[in-house]
This record gives C-alpha cells, sequence and structure tokens, in this order.
C-alpha cells in the first residue's frame, strides 16, 4: 500500500476502491473489528477492543490524508502537463515582469485565501468540488429547502436571467449535487464565486466568494463541525483560534447556528474590531435539513451531518486587514500586489 507510486487518476480510483470505498479492505477491517466486540467483551477484554479500534480508524484516517494529498498532486500535475501542451499558453514567463520590468503576474488575494482553504480541507480528506455559477431555480432555492414563496428568498436579491435560471446566490446550491454525486457518506467543499443585486460599498458587492463545506456519515455530529473549523481557522490565521456556536437560522440546516471565532486582532482581549467581545461573527452552519437529504436521495432516518458555509472573500479581509470589499474588483494593481506578500 505505497502511495508515492500512485501515477495516474486511474491509479487513484482503484487505489480507493481496494482500500478506502465501502467494501475497501481497510472499511472492511474496520467493520469486522465492530462485529467482533461482543467476544472481546465476552472475554473481559473491551480495553483491549477500544484501543485496537482506535488504531484502525487512525489508520484510515492516516491512509486517507495520505492519499487526497498524493491526488491533488497528480491532479495538479495533469493540469500543468496540459498547459504545456497548448501553445496559446506560457507558464515559464518571469513572474517578476516582462523584459521592459512592468510587473505582469501574481496571485490574487482571492485565489491565494481559496488555495490554502483548498489544501488544509484537502489534508483533512475532504473532497474539492466546483460548481456551476449559473443555477436552476430548483438547484438555488427548492434543493436546499427554500421552495417558492418562502420568506428566506427575500433575505436573497437575486439577479434572474432571461431563461429562469439566476446567477447563483449561494455556494450552497451545489450541496443537492454532491448529496447525489456521492451518496450518503462523503466529506466535500465547494469554493466558487457568487452574485446577489446589492447596493454596493465598502463591505457589499454583487461579486463575492464563498465556500460550502458539507460531511455526511451515520454518527457525524456537531462536535466534528466544531473541529473542523476550529481547524481550518487556525490554519489560515495561523495561531490558535477558538470557536463558539449561537443559535441561528438557514432553511437547510436544523438545528442552525452562527460560528463565532475567538478574535484574530486582539486574541480575544477586547478591541473595537469585536465591540470589546472577544468574538468576530464568522459563518452560518448546522446540521443538514432532513429535507435536504431527502432531495439528494439520502435516508435522513440513518444518515445525518453537518454544512457550512463561509466567505472567502470575508476571510481574506480578516487575514489581510482589508477594510473595502471593493478592492477585491478593482484591478487597482498595488493592492493586488500586496496579497502576495
Amino acid at each position: 500500500m505505497d502511495i508515492s507510486k500512485l501515477k495516474t487518476e486511474q491509479d487513484c480510483a482503484e487505489f480507493h476502491r481496494k482500500y478506502l470505498s465501502k467494501d475497501g479492505e481497510i472499511t472492511k477491517s474496520i467493520a469486522k473489528h465492530i462485529a467482533g466486540k461482543a467476544e472481546y467483551v465476552k472475554r473481559d477484554q473491551a480495553k483491549q477492543w477500544s484501543d485496537e479500534m482506535s488504531n484502525l480508524q487512525q489508520r484510515k484516517r492516516d491512509t486517507e490524508i495520505a492519499f487526497f494529498k498524493r491526488q491533488a498532486e497528480i491532479q495538479e500535475q495533469a493540469k500543468l502537463d496540459k498547459l504545456m501542451q497548448d501553445p496559446l499558453v506560457d507558464i515559464t514567463i518571469c513572474k517578476g515582469g516582462d523584459l521592459k520590468g512592468r510587473g505582469i503576474s501574481g496571485l490574487h488575494p482571492i485565489t491565494i485565501i481559496t488555495r490554502e482553504v483548498e489544501e488544509v480541507f484537502a489534508s483533512m480528506g475532504f473532497i474539492i468540488e466546483d460548481g456551476n455559477e449559473i443555477a436552476t431555480e430548483y438547484e438555488n432555492f427548492e434543493s436546499v429547502n427554500i421552495p417558492k414563496n418562502h420568506p428566506a428568498r427575500d433575505m436573497q436579491d437575486t439577479f434572474w436571467l432571461s431563461n429562469g435560471s439566476v446567477l447563483r446566490t449561494h455556494t450552497s446550491n451545489w450541496q443537492n449535487y454532491m448529496l447525489k454525486k456521492y451518496g450518503p457518506v462523503f466529506k466535500a467543499i465547494c469554493p466558487g464565486r457568487c452574485f446577489r443585486n446589492e447596493n454596493i460599498d465598502a463591505t457589499h458587492d454583487t461579486t463575492f466568494f464563498q465556500v460550502e463545506g458539507i460531511m455526511i456519515g451515520e454518527d457525524v455530529s456537531i462536535a466534528n463541525l466544531i473541529y473542523f473549523m476550529k481547524e481550518i481557522l487556525t490554519a489560515v490565521f495561523k495561531k490558535d483560534i477558538k470557536v463558539r456556536l449561537r443559535p441561528g437560522y438557514f432553511p437547510f440546516v436544523e438545528p442552525g447556528f452562527e460560528l463565532d471565532a475567538s478574535c484574530i486582532y486582539c486574541d480575544a482581549k477586547g478591541c473595537p474590531v469585536c465591540k470589546n467581545g472577544g468574538w468576530v461573527e464568522f459563518c452560518g452552519c448546522g446540521m443538514v435539513h432532513p429535507n435536504v437529504l431527502k432531495e439528494g436521495g439520502v435516508d435522513p432516518e440513518k444518515y445525518q451531518g453537518f454544512a457550512f458555509g463561509f466567505g472567502l472573500t470575508r476571510l481574506a479581509m480578516m487575514r489581510w486587514g482589508i477594510s473595502d470589499i471593493r478592492l477585491f474588483n478593482s484591478g487597482n494593481l498595488e493592492f493586488l500586489k500586496g496579497g502576495e506578500k
């Protein structure tokens, strides 16, 4: 089981089928151990059973992390190889500028933060999806428990297209697709651009970026949600971040929560940014609503999971202390260069 020997996406698919899928060797070994618990208890060896179970689960986690990291490397190399064959793209151009010394390349702050978020979630075994920016009315609303005439639609000023489709107002619209594609047991994120018919000011824009996350299984709990959110914030801000949950309403989760993060500017001691409370509002989240699971073909009596959605634009603003959201779409080169520093 040498993951480093995986060379192609076909190799990855075969490896996943053989070891990590529902019928994979590692998954079966865990199921077999669970089935044999009664024998251990009979022999008064419950602690031994628990220790062996922990080792099996840790082995699976370690294998998943290494596998998804290698899979991401293979996918990135495949993209690079494809670009190398494209005569219209020169990926060897100097990053510092052209021959006249003009700066002509660099990563946008949103790109930087998106790649960091994807890398962290991939290391924890999440699938990285890429959803459509144009969605049907069903995909954007009904599939995530926002039926016609639902008051939640009033919260979102939508761009409607002439064919009845919409520019997606949130990345939550991809939950239904992921449920149908990956089945009842999976974890994935979907970062991307969203659109709302907003009045533009320092904190609102018509175009912004979000990331949707979802994890479904038989025993997924709110504790898992708290763990993953703490991990991603700690990794992005490169310091220990605490999180807390407050009751909140979102149509696609029940119960729903507002997740707060400890203030990164004052280390939760109190400052004008956190209004001296030590906490800043970060995102909405909760346990996936049974109606959403049903729409995705998943039995809510057997499976459950959490979902969250947070703004990549907001995350970038917090990370670099940016006070005006309009800068991201301004084309201001001085601002864009700052994101690389």
